[in-house]
């Protein structure tokens, strides 16, 4: 007999499942029969493609699924002729989360046994949940094409027990003894039948619900008079208890969307009802079913590069594989759903997958149905408000990825702008149409914190010439892809810290003039800030504040450095223009000043805290200190 010791994660999620205040208990179910569904699945598609399964298994073989119960002995048994598990695959599939989850999970729990329980389907974690209602659980298996059988064996605690065992057939069977307080809810026949009419009726193999029933014998009219008594007798029932139909399958017409739910919950393992439903049925050249869902909630992995594919595919009802990220673009990986097509061949494999055109064309219509849909979603504003918070940044990789639907996707995407307060967000559409005629350019202004964005010296002549500059507080991907998007119906993208700024009353003879009276001091600047800036100018950019850093748009190490970020690697700093304004009480008695000391302070000064109203980081932040109190004390 081998112990082994559940994964630290697993054991936390044991803990959590055993003491678990999670009000619905009944899943536990639902995910067991969605589990040996897909176990079921794997086993299909490959008793339809490799012949030694298919001499393994027998001509025969069709998947079905048993459930039995035993209210004596308060016992729940669950049973596929499915692809099964040998020992390592017990190990890493009940011994461990899968990959994608771990650190998330980890990360996620809250100690909050309500809160942490709503997030046990959102790690493909559902087998777990049968601690909720389990004093021991007996998982015993037999992978198809092998000879041993394997019984994996806990109580829901610190540790497993694996042993070799007889079992005739391929499959699952998992034995589950209730706790007493659970035994008298789901020991039940009706109990039973219910939940699986609630949650697996679409499941597309039988399921039988196996119990024994006592019969009384139909007497005539003839015995009744002699007074017979009738017989009783125990017999056994194998009664279907779901519809076993592929849901995608069924006409919508036919379907509520109950039953669309209900089927997202269980290929999602979400515990909440989806945000949108796209069932779509393709007819002409190829022709395929899709049945995508938009979950409410962002899947915990979504920002991992480990992600899990939340996209299976069948052919002709026939699974293929739910582990295929080409299945959909990167940045649509939080859609849940199917695609089944008639037209692909069952074996076909995962290289022929990635380039194979027919899957292309359905990937392509899948898109722009996905797409539009969202569209139509953003009729709704408190619904589209629901989504944009969990699904903007998705997006944007979207606009930077997908050249062929980046105006659509432009259309989708909502920024933070300095016309917009108290958490709202506008659509670029918008922003056009609030603009004034003059303007031809989107402005923006990219960065890791709003507050700091929003005080910027830099929007100082965009405010007073009522123009109107987006806030780009996601400055991880901002940065990137806001500058490659080019242009939104023919405006450009223009990063307000790399372009002149809006025009002012000036002339060019009078900015020329303002320019030769600070001659010297902006000289003196540069020279003592010597290689820590690129240059030193006056500009009319500022009202209120004495000094701004910009980039310098024409600099070619600025252009590679936006390539080097595109492409993950880490960038050289570039020093930045620094621009004084020369309406400044501070710039213009600096002009006329012959303290050299205190020239040398003030211009350090000027730079460092014109950095840090862009929210960037000193160099030296005693030396910053130290020169604003000996300019305070002069000062005062």
């Amino acid at each position: 007999m081998a112990k082994h010791q559940f994964q630290t994660e697993v054991g936390q999620l044991l803990h959590l499942m055993t003491h678990s205040l999670y009000s619905n208990k009944e899943i536990f179910i639902r995910e067991l029969v969605s589990n040996a569904s897909d176990a079921i699945d794997k086993l299909n598609y490959l008793n339809l493609t490799d012949e030694n399964i298919k001499k393994s298994v027998g001509e025969e073989w069709a998947g079905e699924i048993n459930i039995s119960f035993d209210e004596a002995d308060k016992s729940i048994t669950i049973v596929d002729n499915g692809i099964g598990m040998n020992e390592e695959e017990l190990i890493s599939s009940i011994g461990t989360i899968a990959k994608s989850g771990t650190k998330s999970f980890v990360e996620a729990l809250t100690g909050d046994a309500k809160k942490d329980s709503n997030l046990i389907g959102q790690f493909g974690v559902g087998f777990y949940s049968v601690f909720m209602v389990a004093s021991n659980v007996d998982v015993i298996s037999k992978k198809a094409g092998e000879e041993t059988a394997y019984k994996w064996s806990s109580t829901g605690t610190g540790e497993f027990e694996i042993i070799p065992v007889t079992k005739e057939t391929n499959g699952t069977v998992i034995y589950i003894k209730l706790k007493d307080e659970e035994a008298s809810e789901f020991a039940v026949k009706e109990r039973i039948k219910n939940i699986i009419g609630k949650y697996s009726n679409h499941i597309a193999y039988p399921i039988y619900l196996n119990y024994q029933e006592e019969v009384e014998e139909e007497l005539s009219e003839e015995d009744k008079k002699a007074g017979k008594e009738a017989k009783k007798t125990i017999e056994n029932r194998h009664e279907k208890i779901n519809e076993a139909t592929a849901l995608w399958t069924q006409p919508k017409s036919s379907l509520k969307q109950e039953d669309y739910n209900e089927f997202y919950k269980s290929i999602s393992h979400d515990s909440q009802d989806p945000l949108c439903t796209i069932h779509t049925k393709a007819e002409g050249v190829n022709e395929y079913t899709t049945l995508f869902y938009i979950p409410k909630t962002a899947p915990m992995d979504l920002y991992r590069a480990d992600y899990q594919p939340g996209v299976k595919l069948y052919v002709k009802r026939v699974f293929i594989t739910d582990d295929e990220k080409e299945l959909l673009p990167t940045y649509l990986r939080f859609v849940r759903g199917i695609i089944d097509s008639e037209d692909l061949p069952l074996n076909v494999s995962r290289e022929i997958l990635q380039e194979n055109r027919i899957l292309a064309n359905i990937k392509q219509g899948s898109v722009k149905k996905i797409l539009n849909e969202i569209k139509k979603l953003a009729k709704d504003e408190e619904k589209y408000e629901e989504f944009i918070s969990q699904y903007n940044r998705p997006l944007k990789e979207g606009a930077y990825q997908d050249f062929t639907n980046k105006d659509l996707i432009l259309d989708l995407i909502r920024y933070k702008s300095t016309k917009t307060e108290d958490a709202k967000l506008t659509s670029l559409a918008a922003y056009k149409d609030r603009a004034n005629t003059e303007q031809k350019a989107i402005y923006y202004i990219v960065g890791e914190n709003e507050k700091v964005l929003r005080n910027s010296p830099l929007l100082e002549s965009y405010k007073k010439n009522d123009i109107e500059v987006l806030i780009c507080d996601d400055k991880e991907i901002d940065e990137i892809i806001t500058p490659s998007l080019g242009a939104y119906q023919e405006w450009e993208f223009k990063d307000i810290t790399s372009v002149e700024p809006p025009k002012v009353e000036q002339t060019e003879e009078e900015k020329k003039e303002v320019e030769e009276k600070f001659q010297d001091i902006t000289t003196k600047i540069k020279d003592i800030l010597g290689e820590s800036v690129k240059e030193v100018k006056v500009t009319n950019r500022l009202s209120d504040s004495p000094s701004c850093v910009v980039k310098d748009a024409n600099d070619p190490m600025a252009q590679m450095a936006q390539m080097m970020k595109a492409m993950g690697q880490e960038v050289p700093e570039s020093a930045p223009i620094l621009e004084i304004n020369p309406e400044h009480d501070i710039v213009k008695k600096l002009n006329g000043c012959a303290d050299d000391s205190l020239i040398n302070d003030v211009s350090w000064v000027l730079l460092d805290q014109a950095k840090l109203s862009e929210g960037m980081e000193i160099t030296d932040a005693v030396s910053f200190a130290q020169r604003l109190s000996r300019i305070t004390a002069k000062a005062l």
